[in-house]
């Protein structure tokens, strides 16, 4: 960049948010709400929500991944009611998995299973469970050691391995059993089967939108903004300005730079044209990915080494667009067959009609995980389309020749990586940042490198407002999701959770 064509332009703000996607606007709200100022720096030029935004393509609009709204945390349904008191519709869940040339129902419907895997494939997944609880792999470290333990090596190499390995792009033998836990916590063989059995006889689930009395993996419906999730963090950041803050889009983060002596920070920005800008505040609120953050703080952090070693899978979605006579009532569709590279389809009409601007058009999100930089990521959208619309016939859920436009969305650090080093490295740079920096505060998945759904995301920034505006260290943020009971139940739950955590030796009200 030339400096000289530059424009240098300065602030100062109170507390200053790295990130308008769910963690850090959420985090602007409450202390905007609270009367605290705040600045929200978001790299996008068009787009909040991160993640979570919707994308508008010639007036179908589509979601990065699909976010269903469910959350067993009062505050957090609080929230969303709040800040989108009147947009939200009920959504049946219904999702399959393509495996072998045949469709399952997820969550799995036991006379259907059995009919499809056959009576000898199925008793040979029944053995095979049975011998992993006689003889369990001892305190599991991998994916594939913790999932063999849950389900048993066949279940396992059936309806986990491929579609995991296409996700992560290494093998389950790679992958942290902490990403198995924190994912599939709450759901094991006996009750999927039992869930299973109710289903196949028509008896309807107990919870439901309360969440209080099936796991999150079998919940049958759910909440959703009528025109997708970036409706919700479009309206939380018309609030956040509403209570006086400020919103600045197409903000790339340059560099941070702590002053122990007045301690602030120096955060410098550049846009797309190349201005520069200069920003002083008490706090920062990173949801940036970890890595690019350690990165952008000058001097070095020691921890660098650690950040450098963090891994990220990207993903792409191809969408489809056309007019089909293929019935598809699913939200998504799981590919769990190696003969596609697809790895997830998600059909936009069944998250909302609302989502395609006519009766009659088709809309598919073809989900393609890879890395930046590798065969997938880096090839024309053209040949991308072109991939897509055969393997969809492959598939067998629409026609190619029913494909009348299609366009490509690619997305960076998707997924943070739970390889067998990530846990060190982390640890690392969390001891360091905290014990140098006391007003540097990580929420998010990317920001604390942790696989977070969109509450729990949620979760961190309302926890890390609340921090800020106490003053202190009331709440163990990284606590989020690692606890059951405190993920879940919200900032009442934290309460009670955090009494004896070490580093919250006193809570406030």
């Amino acid at each position: 960049m030339d400096v000289a064509s530059t424009i240098e332009n300065q602030a100062e703000v109170e507390n200053l948010v790295i990130g308008a996607g769910p963690a850090g606007l959420t985090t602007a709200y409450c202390l905007a709400k609270a009367g605290a100022g705040v600045l929200v720096l978001e790299q996008d030029a068009r787009y909040v929500g991160g993640i979570s935004r919707t994308v508008n393509y010639k007036g179908f609009l589509f979601d990065i991944g699909g976010h269903r709204f469910f959350s067993k945390s009062s505050e957090v349904v609080q929230l969303w009611d709040e800040i989108l008191p009147d947009d939200f519709i009920d959504r049946p869940r219904l999702s399959r998995i393509y495996y072998g040339g045949k469709f399952y129902a997820y969550p799995l419907r036991a006379f259907e299973a059995l009919r499809n895997l056959g009576i000898f494939e199925s008793t040979i997944c029944m053995a095979s469970f049975g011998w992993a609880k006689l003889f369990p792999v001892r305190s599991p470290k991998t994916f594939h050691q913790w999932v063999r333990n849950q389900f048993g090596e066949r279940l396992f190499s059936i309806f986990f391995k491929t579609y995991t390995e296409k996700v992560w792009g290494m093998s389950c033998d790679e992958i942290s059993a902490d990403w198995a836990a924190q994912r599939i916590k709450g759901l094991d063989l006996l009750g999927a089967v039992f869930d299973a059995l109710k289903r196949s006889l028509g008896v309807r689930q107990g919870g439901g939108q309360d969440g209080k009395a099936v796991a999150k993996t079998l919940i049958e419906s759910f909440r959703y903004p009528r025109k997708g999730p970036g409706m919700m963090w479009d309206a939380c950041a018309a609030k956040v300005k509403g209570f006086g803050g400020v919103v600045e889009m197409d903000r790339r983060i340059t560099g941070l730079t702590w002053d122990s002596d007045s301690r602030r920070w120096t955060v410098s920005a550049v846009n797309g044209a190349g201005e520069a800008f200069s920003y002083t505040a008490r706090n920062v609120i990173s949801s940036a990915p970890m890595r690019e953050l350690v990165q952008s703080i000058s001097p070095s952090p020691a921890a660098l080494p650690a950040a450098m070693d963090l891994r990220y899978r990207d993903f792409l979605t191809v969408v489809l667009i056309g007019r089909s006579n293929t019935r598809m009532p699913d939200n998504w569709v799981y590919i769990h067959d190696a003969s596609v590279k697809v790895g997830r389809v998600q059909n936009f009409r069944s998250w909302s009609p609302e989502m395609i601007p006519d009766d009659v058009s088709t809309c598919l999100g073809l989900e393609y995980f890879c890395f930046e930089g590798d065969g997938l990521w880096t090839s024309s959208d053209a040949d991308l389309i072109a991939q897509a619309r055969k393997e969809i016939e492959v598939v067998g859920l629409m026609r190619s020749d029913d494909v009348t436009d299609a366009c490509v969305v690619r997305q960076p650090k998707a997924y943070p990586v739970y390889d067998d080093a990530y846990r060190t490295n982390v640890a690392a740079i969390r001891d360091q940042l905290g014990e140098i920096y006391p007003t540097l505060h990580l929420v998010g998945r990317n920001g604390m490198h942790k696989y977070n759904n969109q509450d729990h995301a949620m979760m961190t920034g309302m926890l890390t407002a609340y921090n800020i505006l106490a003053g202190k260290p009331v709440y163990d943020v990284w606590e989020v999701n690692e606890d059951a009971e405190y993920g879940e139940a919200g900032v009442s739950g934290a309460k009670e959770a955090l009494s004896s955590v070490r580093l919250v030796p006193q809570l406030v009200a």
